[in-house]
């Protein structure tokens, strides 16, 4: 009961109106597998990336100096350090002289070995024995006062030699970094995905000690891999770039793929981004094919596959050929954001994408997309374009890429907005509730241009009374709701009829 006001007034009460709503889930967060050169201990639970920075910052790195730069500061720092060893060589020769020559040496040759012993290893940094120290200590204090001008600039010249010595330790290991950075290709397909207008994706650090294909499967208990993609329900696209970084075999390759791919099928909401291995001519992609599931399998419906590598300005300035994989999550995911995952990811320009090491003729493309194979064109005067939108699939309901992301989006937003209605009543109240929430949700879907029709009657059914619910199913605990969809698919081939009519001359119209 509403409690009695105390004073005269206007009161008003809020009450719920009941309506259940779906709200459509995301559809534009990868996950990406592959090596690093920096993050937490390989591999790693799926880590939250929302942008490039806080990609170099979490698991890449940030140089003080660019290749060209690092390697003339190797080149100087290697001539200082030749010019810092002949000057300590020619201070120690003559201190040597001065403390252990004359009528009254002040040191003996073993005693002076002994001080030049430990203040080299004091210069690299390496540890001295109490007893060994002592002793060069006795003798630097002996020698020290007899020549204090000499044996100053004898530590002087050691000095600079092993601040060189460090400098040039620390460009060693910038350099070690260069090397296994451009071993991996993680971090060009995360540039990639965030120049092409991707917001966030997943981050799963492989170890590159280890096996790759158990590496990518993972460990349910520790959530590595493909594993631990499975606590993750916003995933919608899964990608390996480092796939072929170690020169894997393509059968080794494909049967990683496979794995990815069937992962893919298990959760029904994500899609697979795949590429053939690098340098793989045009007439060698169908024969790469045959390594995959074929295309009247379920796991074709999830895979994309894109065809060739791209050339990139590389993230360090250094120009190099990686997969596409990771532009073409972005490609997804900028798409989604401007037009709604019922569009076909094609016919997009490619962002940070210099050219193509391989240029398809008409005739080869057609070839190739007749097996599933999206591929990537240049065209003049419109750049570098995706100019496919398959899954690898032959079946007419999950040909089109943006139909198997539709029909997962729709579901899966479905599924996550009716969990609401889990032990409730299952009678004709609960019927039209969940019916009438996806009948409001398709709708708006309709609006928005996902279905084909002229009117929502048209466009999709909802059925979810008694004809689908009977006694049986009730007894089951079961409830039914059967829905139908008018998907858009793309217009893949654009045909214009030109005649050529014969008017007589000077004749009107």
């Amino acid at each position: 009961m509403v409690a009695r006001p105390l004073a005269p007034g206007v009161f008003v009460t809020e009450r719920s109106s009941g309506v259940r709503t779906i709200t459509g889930v995301g559809t534009s967060t990868p996950a990406f597998l592959g090596y690093t050169v920096g993050g937490p201990k390989a591999p790693t639970p799926p880590t939250l990336i929302r942008s490039w920075s806080e990609f170099v910052d979490t698991f890449h790195f940030r140089p003080a100096m660019g290749r060209d730069e690092l390697k003339r500061a190797l080149d100087g720092v290697h001539e200082a350090i030749e010019e810092a060893t002949a000057g300590l060589r020619s201070e120690e020769a003559a201190l040597r002289d001065l403390a252990t020559t004359g009528d009254e040496p002040v040191a003996t040759q073993t005693e002076f070995d002994k001080l030049v012993a430990v203040r080299t290893a004091d210069w690299a940094g390496e540890n001295v024995g109490e007893e060994d120290r002592q002793q060069a200590e006795d003798v630097a204090q002996k020698v020290s006062t007899a020549f204090p001008e000499d044996y100053a600039q004898w530590i002087e010249a050691g000095d600079h030699l092993a601040t060189l010595c460090r400098r040039r330790d620390e460009l060693a290991v910038l350099a070690r970094v260069f090397e296994e950075a451009d071993k991996n290709y993680l971090h060009e397909a995360v540039y990639g995905f965030f120049a092409n207008g991707g917001s966030s994706c997943y981050i799963l650090r492989l170890d590159r000690d280890q096996d790759l294909a158990s590496e990518v499967e993972g460990d349910p208990d520790k959530r590595t891999g493909l594993a631990g993609l499975k606590t993750v329900p916003d995933v919608n696209m899964v990608a390996v770039p480092d796939l072929w970084s170690g020169e894997e075999p393509p059968e080794t390759a494909a049967a990683i793929l496979g794995n990815v791919i069937g992962h893919c099928v298990t959760m029904r909401n994500r899609l697979a981004l795949c590429e053939p291995p690098p340098d793989t001519a045009p007439n060698a992609v169908p024969q790469f094919l045959t390594r995959l599931a074929g295309p009247d399998t379920d796991d074709a419906a999830f895979t994309a596959l894109y065809y060739p590598w791209v050339e990139v300005p590389g993230v360090d300035g250094v120009r190099r050929t990686v997969p596409p994989s990771g532009h073409l999550a972005g490609v997804w995911a900028r798409t989604d954001a401007e037009r709604g995952v019922f569009k076909a990811p094609a016919n997009q320009n490619l962002r940070g994408v210099i050219s193509l090491p391989t240029l398809l003729t008409d005739q080869r493309h057609g070839e190739l997309n007749d097996k599933g194979v999206n591929c990537l064109r240049t065209f003049p005067d419109r750049g570098l374009l995706v100019w496919g939108a398959r899954t690898r699939s032959s079946s007419r309901d999950w040909r089109y890429l943006n139909v198997r992301r539709l029909v997962s989006f729709l579901s899966d937003s479905i599924r996550q907005s009716t969990t609401w209605a889990v032990f409730e009543p299952n009678d004709d109240r609960l019927w039209a509730t969940l019916g009438n929430s996806a009948a409001t949700f398709l709708t708006d879907q309709w609006r928005q241009g996902a279905l084909l029709g002229r009117t929502p009657d048209e466009a999709f059914y909802v059925i979810c009374d008694r004809t689908n619910n009977t006694s049986a199913t009730i007894d089951a605990g079961l409830v039914i709701c059967d829905i139908g969809i008018a998907p858009v698919r793309p217009a893949e081939f654009v045909h214009f009829t030109i005649t050529q009519i014969a008017g007589q001359p000077g004749a009107t119209t």
